[in-house]
């Protein structure tokens, strides 16, 4: 398993202490313009030969934090109601809606091109900022459905026209791709002096599920979502804590592995197979447990946040909105009763679009923005979780 943790603090704010074993903590806290940085191993409170964690942190300059300036999405155009679903496997509405809280979702068909969504995305988000696609420094495609083997993020610059050949690269951590993102684009910003970086988050799983398969074919929907992550003075940052973790051993819960095809091989003159050339290659469909998947969430997911706001110094009380990965409402329901956060604070859309991989918080977020229930000073402990298994959280502030 592998954890990190991360804080951005005023100077009357403390680094709290952790009470659980990890792998690596990454913990840092401006004091003027400098950050205070340290790494531990697993179960360890000190460094060496009885070197404290807190004598061994190196300052490094930090002149900038970071700040959500702006954000977008893109849906597909076609819509498909749990009716519709209920022509294809045996279902019905209320099955799907009781359970999930889902009753429509968007998927990708004809020439509908994942990449376009994520580039529509960007574009709205430049544009609620302010900000020219040539400012752009750094583009992070969060996804786990690529059009292009190696990568579709080079082509997001391109589509808005870019013409300074800005930075760009995938994210593949499912559903928690854009919390991710997020605190890498943050540690561009603070430590490489980058001004502008763009957090999409898109995913088409669409095209890996099992329309046969109704535990899995009534969940997921297609769409992009996008953030800018501008400079700006550490007095202003607005990303105030986070928290990322990965266990691989859960990976048998939620997957989509690689299979082989079957192919003729040809034998060699001493008569031995070859086995050259080897056999092409294609993802499986979606395979879930769905009650180990929910049992995960509702447990790992609060326990996330109460790290990132302790990170924050913050309590949960302190919030205007929870935002989580738009999963399953049950899963929404339990994680906001285990923090207090009463309903009427909870943003979710999962009921319109279903569960959209990494796209699912800033499409939430570009939602409540535009439709002025998020306004500029608000904070959001937000969270994504799926498959990997990974999950994190952030605190942060919009605008």
């Amino acid at each position: 398993m592998a954890n990190a943790y991360g804080l951005v603090a005023s100077p009357a704010q403390a680094v709290r202490g952790k009470n659980h074993a990890c792998t690596s903590i990454y913990r840092s806290t401006v004091i003027s313009t400098r950050v205070h940085c340290s790494s531990n191993v697993e179960g360890a409170e000190t460094l060496g030969a009885g070197v404290a964690a807190s004598e061994s942190r190196v300052p490094r300059l930090l002149s900038k934090g970071c700040k959500l300036v702006g954000c977008g999405s893109a849906v597909p155009s076609l819509k498909v109601s749990n009716d519709d679903l209920a022509k294809l496997v045996d279902t019905n509405d209320e099955w799907i809606s009781v359970r999930t809280g889902i009753r429509n979702r968007r998927v990708l068909s004809g020439t509908d091109s994942l990449t376009a969504l994520a580039a529509q995305a960007a574009k709205n988000a430049l544009e609620m900022a302010k900000v020219d696609p040539d400012d752009v420094d750094l583009v992070l495609l969060c996804t786990s459905t690529p059009e292009d083997l190696f990568g579709s993020a080079p082509q997001i610059p391109r589509a808005l026209g870019c013409t300074k050949n800005p930075l760009a690269f995938d994210i593949t951590a499912a559903c928690s791709g854009f919390i991710l993102g997020l605190v890498t684009g943050s540690s561009y910003i603070r430590a490489m002096g980058f001004k502008n970086v763009l957090v999409i988050g898109a995913d088409s799983l669409s095209r890996y599920v099992d329309w046969t398969d109704r535990g899995t074919c009534i969940l997921f929907g297609d769409a992009a979502g996008a953030v800018l992550l501008q400079a700006c003075d550490s007095d202003d940052d607005g990303l105030f804590g986070f928290d990322v973790h990965s266990d691989g051993d859960g990976q048998r819960h939620l997957n989509a592995t690689m299979k082989q095809k079957e192919m003729e091989h040809v034998a060699g003159s001493n008569g031995s197979a070859l086995g050259f050339p080897p056999n092409r290659s294609a993802y499986s469909c979606i395979q879930m447990s769905g009650n180990e998947v929910f049992r995960f969430a509702v447990r790992a997911v609060p326990q996330s946040i109460e790290y990132a706001l302790q990170n924050a110094g913050l309590s949960a009380s302190s919030i205007d909105w929870l935002l989580l990965h738009q999963a399953n409402k049950r899963i929404l329901d339990a994680v906001a009763t285990r923090l207090e956060v009463p309903s009427e604070r909870v943003i979710s859309n999962l009921a319109n679009y279903g569960n959209t991989s990494a796209a699912s918080i800033p499409l939430a977020l570009d939602e409540a923005v535009r439709s002025r229930k998020v306004q500029p000073g608000h904070t959001i402990a937000t969270a994504g979780f799926g498959a990997g298994l990974t999950w994190g959280s952030a605190v942060v502030r919009w605008g």
